[in-house]
């Protein structure tokens, strides 16, 4: 029993000798990669349709068990609207052809104009010239309003 337990003790010794060994030539254990910081959170771009690196790119702050769930259902709502849109457009797009191949040009206009509408942004909208300006009343009763100054001159 004791030249067993001799045995046992002398082959973790020499486990214990290579393992070092091969640590120090292999140049360590290089452990886990280090943990970003909260915060750090790569959001989907909201001002252009999606690509490929924007979903690459996209990343997520961690919580207690696993990562922020608002954040990725953000980010899947943002990806499920992007390819909705793509697809309907593909199926206008298809449409259009369809309508150019059998001669209905005046369907493939019409569904152009609606496909270059629909990309387009909207037009800024300006106040009308006959729509008076709203003035704001100023902290002293008797200033004058920019009209009464050029009379007062």
């Amino acid at each position: 029993m004791g030249q067993l337990l001799l045995f046992i003790v002398v082959a973790l010794v020499v486990a214990a000798i290579v393992f070092g060994v091969t640590v120090m030539v292999g140049g360590g254990d290089s452990g886990l990669t280090p943990v970003e910081p909260d915060g750090k959170a790569v959001p989907l771009p909201g001002d252009r349709p999606l690509a490929e690196d924007d979903i690459l790119a996209t990343k997520f702050d961690t919580a207690l068990r696993g990562y922020r769930m608002s954040q990725v259902d953000q980010a899947l709502q943002r990806a499920a609207y992007d390819i909705g849109y793509k697809g309907e457009l593909i199926g206008v797009l298809e449409a259009e052809v369809t309508a150019l191949r059998e001669g209905r040009i005046e369907d493939a206009d019409t569904l152009r104009r609606a496909r270059e509408a629909a990309i387009a942004p909207p037009p800024a909208e300006e106040p009308a010239a006959d729509t008076p300006a709203i003035e704001l009343p100023t902290d002293k009763p008797d200033a004058p309003v920019d009209g009464e100054k050029a009379e007062r001159r």
